[in-house]
């Protein structure tokens, strides 16, 4: 049962609502964050931490080197953009690192500040560092656009309602670590994120696609990849990468309307 906003709380929560709306860099869609980012950061590079010392890094140097190799480009690409655009302040605190992890998962996934994980069990998919670059674009966009942040907070607010959203704002640590396990899956599955929405999903699609061009990927090659991605269904059940993301003929026919957008951006290095 949803708590219910009284009567004089009301115009108090919505202004706060509103003060607390950003923008989605590129695609400008308006999103509730109520969380600062430096908090979602440091929650993130301690669990990042931790899921590396219980997991196995890849011993295999080519693939490891080809990771580090398109995330720091990709990297590059974002930050070109933000530059271009004066939003590099929004960078501010991003302490960048990609790793490759010894699984049959076929996952990738990205956390505040971008802190990047990749699994073996994808690059049979991928198949070479453009279709990584695919990949890893599409995670480090879920990140740029804070759409962890969006989900916690929106959980917060629906959470908590009104009457304790002021308090918990105020003295958020345990609130926003419970929601952090949520969102995140901190505990058994540390580090590995949670369902997006298919909006969400749709606008990292958006957005992956001009970081990669802009890095020299040629964004039309997103369409293979996912082409590939979706002959990987075993027993009706997707890869975990999959998830709760548009069907496959939908997120291809996105993809082909976006590409004329993406690339304007791409440059061949």
């Amino acid at each position: 049962m949803k708590k219910s906003i009284p009567g004089r709380l009301g115009p108090l929560v919505l202004a706060l609502v509103l003060i607390a709306c950003a923008s989605v860099p590129i695609t400008g869609r308006k999103q509730l964050s109520l969380i600062p980012e430096s908090q979602m950061m440091a929650m993130s590079y301690t669990e990042y931490d931790t899921l590396l010392k219980s997991n196995k890094l890849s011993t295999d140097k080519s693939s490891t080197d080809m990771v580090k190799r398109v995330g720091l480009k990709i990297q590059k690409g974002v930050e070109t953009y933000f530059s271009q655009q004066n939003l590099s302040d929004q960078l501010e605190g991003y302490q960048w690192e990609f790793n490759l992890i010894d699984s049959k998962d076929i996952n990738a996934w990205c956390m505040p500040g971008g802190k990047v994980v990749v699994y073996t069990g994808i690059l049979p998919v991928t198949k070479d560092e453009t279709g990584l670059a695919v990949v890893m674009g599409h995670e480090i966009a879920h990140a740029i656009a804070r759409h962890g942040s969006e989900r916690m907070s929106e959980q917060l607010l629906q959470q908590l309602g009104a009457v304790a959203l002021d308090a918990a704002l105020q003295k958020k640590s345990e609130e926003t670590r419970a929601l952090w396990s949520q969102v995140y899956g901190v505990g058994s599955q540390v580090g590995v994120v949670l369902p997006h929405s298919r909006t969400q999903e749709s606008e990292a699609d958006h957005l992956g696609l001009v970081f990669m061009a802009i890095a020299g990927y040629n964004p039309a090659l997103a369409v293979p990849f996912w082409q590939r991605m979706s002959q990987q269904s075993s027993g009706g059940k997707p890869p975990e990468f999959l998830s709760t993301h548009p069907s496959d003929e939908t997120r291809i026919s996105q993809i082909r309307q976006l590409l004329p957008e993406a690339l304007k951006y791409y440059t061949k290095k």
